[in-house]
């Protein structure tokens, strides 16, 4: 089958497709046929090597994080699903890339495609909202009435946060470029603060919840806008300071694991049509350079996707 590879770190000329064996379905296990793929910054990243001391990679690497499409072959002891079944898959590790053909997935790591949605939106959602729902379901608690400011609100990420938020019945406020604001106003954002000509930190304070996707200089800042006993939760996408005991509120990594109550209540939601996948550029599979040049930039609305 054919398969995105890198044999090395660097940059996005590392990768290239390439012939392999297709991968076998072994006991738990299920094997998808893709039709669409995902592209997340987590993917350039590590294949630029800045997660080398979080990851351990056995290279070649095939990159992607999550997809969709249809199910061809299942392993010993599979119940839950059946040959012909449209999914999503979201492999965990780094070792079951989804820029391929096909993918080798736990059962515990699939859930049944939305039937809302196409295969292209549904290979854009799994890894942006289960990480969505880890940091303010699971993570920070959000409850109706608490002030929440999502950064990044046009992205990947953002963009399904923004939708979940609102839907808990919190006050949503959201950074992004000028250029994005009406966007994310339509995804239900109460609040949109442009961070090309308003500093979030000097317009903002007392909130209940911060939800950080950049690190860097925005976590710093972060802390100030929070109330006594908010809470900073944040996922690694950049250096970070530990500031929380010097400003008096809570800080949490939403870590993305044991993904299945996240991933099952993000595709009943998107099945509900209470939420909405962004999709932003669509490019085909061999096309992966451009699209992992366009997630560097940090400036992609929405998520990228590549077709099979």
């Amino acid at each position: 089958m054919r398969a995105v590879q890198y044999r090395k770190y660097g940059g996005p000329d590392v990768l290239e497709m390439t012939d392999i064996d297709m991968p076998v379905a072994g006991p738990g296990d299920v094997l998808v046929d893709l039709q669409a793929t995902g592209v997340n910054p987590f993917d350039w990243k590590l294949r630029a090597g800045h997660l080398s001391s979080f990851f351990e990679v056995e290279f070649p690497v095939t990159p992607g994080r999550e997809g969709a499409g249809v199910i061809s072959g299942l392993g010993q002891g599979v119940t839950s699903f059946s040959v012909g079944d449209e999914v999503c898959v979201m492999p965990r590790g780094v070792k079951s890339g989804t820029n391929a053909e096909s993918v080798v997935v736990p059962q515990d790591q699939i859930v049944a495609k939305p039937v809302s949605i196409d295969f292209v939106a549904a290979a854009g959602f799994p890894v942006s909202g289960v990480t969505a729902w880890k940091a303010l379901v699971e993570v920070a608690f959000v409850q109706p009435g608490m002030k929440v400011l999502i950064h990044a609100g046009a992205g990947g990420v953002g963009s399904l946060a923004i939708q979940l938020a609102k839907h808990l019945g919190a006050e949503v406020i959201t950074t992004c470029s000028a250029t994005n604001t009406e966007y994310v106003r339509h995804l239900g954002a109460d609040h949109v603060i442009a961070y090309d000509e308003v500093d979030f930190a000097g317009a903002l304070s007392g909130l209940d919840v911060v939800f950080d996707t950049m690190g860097g200089e925005v976590h710093r800042k972060s802390y100030e806008v929070l109330a006594p006993g908010g809470m900073l939760v944040y996922v690694i996408a950049g250096p970070v300071e530990d500031l929380a005991e010097e400003f008096g509120v809570k800080r949490q990594l939403a870590i993305v694991d044991k993904i299945g109550p996240a991933f099952t209540a993000m595709a009943d939601l998107i099945a509900r049509r209470i939420i909405v996948p962004q999709i932003g550029k669509v490019l085909p599979l061999e096309d992966v350079k451009q699209a992992h040049e366009i997630s560097q930039t940090g400036h992609a609305r929405g998520k990228i996707v590549l077709t099979v």
